[in-house]
């Protein structure tokens, strides 16, 4: 009866797409097929998208899933599509397929993380530079500023302007990637 009662999640159809690139291939009679899940909005045939950070534009040929022609694509779906006139060469896993009519997605110079550190040697303080995964990109990320620190049950704040955090600590940091990343 309670699993009856479970309302299912409501799918962001609605919101600007976003599709993290998996993986990009060359397939040989058809030509270059992005591949990835679609976080928000639909992908559809017909579209115009923009791969961010590569800064590529492109039309969707067709969409697939599981070898099967798609009309759209909508969240939750791993799709194939293929793309017009763009090398593999061009796009890589870690881009971000978006709508380019409808608010596209955009690099960020830099972006504020709330952060729980759970086991890391020693302390960490400005400057420090991991590599972070955010949905498929994988890129060093510099701590530039150590915000405030924060309880990890509550959000409130404990600390403004820490001079490091160490292992059991969550903060908010200000991280700038080492290389263009959306977030």
């Amino acid at each position: 009866d309670a699993i009856d009662a479970i309302e299912p999640p409501v799918r962001p159809e609605n919101k600007p797409l976003r599709l993290p690139l998996q993986d990009v291939y060359k397939i040989g009679g058809i030509g270059t097929v992005p591949v990835g899940r679609v976080e928000t909005g639909i992908i559809k045939a017909g579209m115009v998208v923009t791969f961010a950070p590569s800064n590529v534009t492109t039309e969707v040929k067709s969409v697939e899933m599981h070898h099967e022609q798609l009309v759209q694509g909508v969240p939750g779906d791993n799709v194939g599509f293929n793309v017009k006139n763009v090398s593999v060469k061009e796009i890589r896993r870690g881009n971000v397929a978006s709508d380019s009519k409808n608010d596209p997605a955009k690099e960020a110079a830099s972006f504020n993380a709330q952060v729980i550190i759970l086991n890391h040697p020693g302390q960490i303080s400005a400057g420090y530079a991991p590599v972070l995964d955010c949905h498929t990109a994988h890129i060093a990320c510099k701590f530039a500023e150590l915000i405030e620190k924060i309880d990890r049950r509550t959000g409130k704040t404990m600390e403004a302007s820490p001079k490091f955090v160490k292992s059991g600590d969550a903060c908010i940091a200000k991280l700038v990637p080492s290389k263009p990343m959306c977030v």
